[in-house]
């Protein structure tokens, strides 16, 4: 019964750091990288169409990404999409190929972001906290039915603490590394 509780608060909370490294990937630094692409849709026969499913979006060099529209008609529409997206992008067009390049990003703007970043991470340790939360009083519902002992409640609770430490430890790992990759030039 524990184990089952564990292994769910285990699959859950990797699940909340997948979560964060997925947000985290949408904010931008100075690299370039398709997933700064993902929220981008395109008009595509009259529907809203992710970016992804109507080209192949590649790095080029360090600060360009290219874009490749599969359907030649599209060239124009993807390139209009990119520029109305919100992401202070400005893509150019040789003949059906789309270069986007990445501008620098401003020590002001660098510093907004890192905030942005450790609100995400912030919120990504409640989502732990909550998780372990419900764990501990899926344990003490156990104890309260006795279903299980008041041991076994404490080493039920102390393994979710130790999950919880981990999941929160690679949470902080994620950030630091996303500060120095936005801190750095």
């Amino acid at each position: 019964m524990i184990e089952d509780i564990k292994k769910d608060a285990a699959q859950r909370m990797a699940k909340s750091i997948e979560s964060l490294v997925h947000e985290l990937g949408k904010i931008r630094t100075g690299r370039a990288h398709p997933a700064l692409l993902d929220q981008v849709q395109v008009k595509y026969y009259g529907n809203n169409t992710p970016i992804k499913q109507v080209a192949s979006i590649g790095v080029e060099d360090g600060r360009t990404l290219v874009v490749t529209p599969w359907d030649r008609n599209l060239v124009a529409t993807v390139e209009k999409a990119i520029l109305n997206s919100g992401l202070g992008l400005n893509p150019s067009t040789a003949g059906n190929v789309i270069r986007i390049p990445m501008p620098p990003l401003t020590e002001e703007r660098r510093r907004d972001l890192t905030r942005i970043v450790r609100h995400e991470a912030e919120q990504g340790r409640i989502a732990i906290r909550a998780i372990r939360r419900d764990s501990n009083s899926s344990i003490k519902e156990m104890v309260k039915e006795k279903i299980i002992s008041e041991d076994d409640e404490r080493r039920g609770e102390e393994s979710i603490q130790k999950l919880t430490d981990h999941s929160i430890k690679e949470v902080d790992r994620i950030l630091q590394e996303k500060e120095q990759e936005l801190m750095s030039l």
